[in-house]
């Protein structure tokens, strides 16, 4: 159930009592009469922790502050991968992404799955994704694709095109994927930066940390532009609107290519006049898997009747996800026990060795199993990347720096923290005897969700590049 806060004070505020005027918040659901827009904006690995609202007060993101004034913060979001086309697929179809297919960068889901641009565009809507898709095959995501990023002038002809039918569309930032090299630059000093303890602080890391603001900054700017073409369009009272920062970012323990909560954590709001409460939030746990069947809840179609096109493992043709329309409208509170990601090496630029990992979370513990962990994890992302060698050349004389630098290519097989009192999951508590019945339950969950998926472990690492690629649908359309 929504309960009071204020965004522009941060997390902090989420600790405080709950107005009794908020109890009483349940809004009613859309009807086939009045179907609403829906507006779907992901940003391009953000942190979850740098934006304003979040509590980053050196972050400029005056609009996505905003918009969390006008929304729910769910604060218990989480990706089920960290590279971008297993998150998006994910993203889009309500599955997970082994069974989808979906597990690599660089990938596909199976041909057949049906996504949400399948659904709603059979239910009538008129579906669109602008700039970066990272999705595939195209007949798994029947959208009209409005290029660049900047330019809204397609998506104001999109938004205003005439006739009663409703429309989804799935705005894809690049910001603030790196390199970083976009984004008002002088804005941010690098010398008078806090820098986040996750990160080694040295002027590299200070001039990247500035740089990566900017481009936060460059995502907020985007975002405003977006929701003031609704009001131009007088069409943001019926739009549903959700932004998701994705996934984490590539610096080193950024979170992007790990299971940490760093990189699965995702920052999320949603917006929907006179049906979601401003100003409050939902500490739920959900992922995003659970965001296409609310969608179709929202729109006047029940999730739980829909064939996916993809049976799991056990041969359910049903969802991954489930609808958190109900904790959004202050009719439910809770959605999961617990949260599944995996992350696949195999396939990802510049990796020397296969390294999978599994993770499952609660609201307080998370388990991650490294199933390769007598090999070193190394993939080009980090460990190639011009900022760690300056870690590595500062670590000659800091023991403290080169254990965190070495974490980074060896870890142990099983890694358990308590995210209550370790939220940037340094002590590792897998061999704490005093702890095993919690390691054991979460273990059970993940066995589970593995055999659910259909997931064997390295077999299925070994088997990603037969995931990468164009799909036999696209070698044969580019046949002669």
């Amino acid at each position: 159930m929504p309960t009071h806060r204020s965004c522009k004070l941060g997390i902090i505020l989420i600790l405080l009592v709950l107005p009794l005027a908020s109890l009483a918040w349940v809004a009613p659901v859309a009807t086939a009469g009045d179907r609403p827009n829906f507006l779907l904006i992901v940003a391009d690995d953000l942190t979850w922790t740098d934006l304003g609202y979040e509590g980053n007060s050196e972050v400029h993101t005056p609009n996505l502050d905003q918009l969390c004034q006008e929304s729910m913060h769910l604060t218990g979001m989480f990706t089920p991968a960290t590279t971008c086309s297993p998150s998006r697929n994910a993203l889009y179809t309500g599955l997970y992404p082994i069974r989808s297919g979906a597990y690599p960068n660089h990938t596909r889901v199976y041909e057949g799955t049906k996504s949400v641009f399948t659904l709603l565009k059979q239910a009538g809507y008129r579906v669109a994704l602008q700039n970066k898709s990272h999705v595939g095959p195209p007949s798994s995501f029947p959208y009209e694709h409005i290029e660049g990023a900047d330019d809204l002038t397609e998506t104001e002809a999109f938004v205003r095109r005439s006739g009663e039918e409703p429309w989804l569309l799935v705005y894809a930032s690049n910001d603030p994927h790196g390199p970083w090299t976009r984004g008002p630059k002088k804005r941010f000093k690098p010398a008078e930066l806090t820098v986040p303890l996750y990160l080694h602080d040295n002027q590299d890391t200070r001039r990247a940390l500035a740089n990566y603001y900017a481009e936060i900054t460059k995502l907020d700017n985007q975002v405003g532009n977006l929701l003031k073409l609704l009001d131009d369009c007088e069409q943001s009272d019926n739009t549903l609107v959700v932004f998701v920062s994705e996934q984490g970012s590539s610096f080193p323990y950024g979170g992007k290519w790990s299971l940490y909560d760093n990189g699965i954590r995702v920052s999320t709001l949603v917006r929907w006049p006179g049906k979601v409460q401003p100003d409050s939030t939902s500490d739920a746990l959900m992922q995003y898997v659970d965001v296409v069947p609310t969608f179709l809840e929202a729109a006047g179609i029940d999730p739980t009747t829909i064939d996916v096109g993809c049976p799991d493992a056990k041969g359910a043709t049903g969802y991954d996800g489930q609808s958190f329309l109900g904790i959004l409208t202050g009719k439910q509170q809770h959605l999961r026990d617990y949260i599944f990601s995996q992350h696949t090496t195999v396939g990802i630029h510049g990796y020397d060795e296969p390294y999978p990992m599994r993770a499952v979370r609660d609201s307080r513990y998370k388990l991650i199993l490294n199933l390769t962990p007598q090999n070193t994890y190394s993939i080009g992302g980090i460990h190639k990347h011009r900022l760690l060698a300056t870690w590595q050349a500062d670590a000659k004389h800091d023991a403290e720096l080169q254990a965190r630098i070495d974490w980074l290519g060896k870890r142990p097989a099983e890694e358990l923290y308590d995210l209550e009192s370790d939220p940037l999951e340094t002590h590792n508590l897998a061999d704490d005897p005093g702890y095993t019945e919690i390691k054991q339950r979460l273990r059970a969950a993940l066995d589970e969700w593995m055999h659910q998926q259909g997931d064997q472990g390295l077999d299925t690492e070994m088997a990603a590049k037969s995931r990468q690629g164009p799909s036999d649908e696209e070698k044969k359309a580019a046949a002669p």
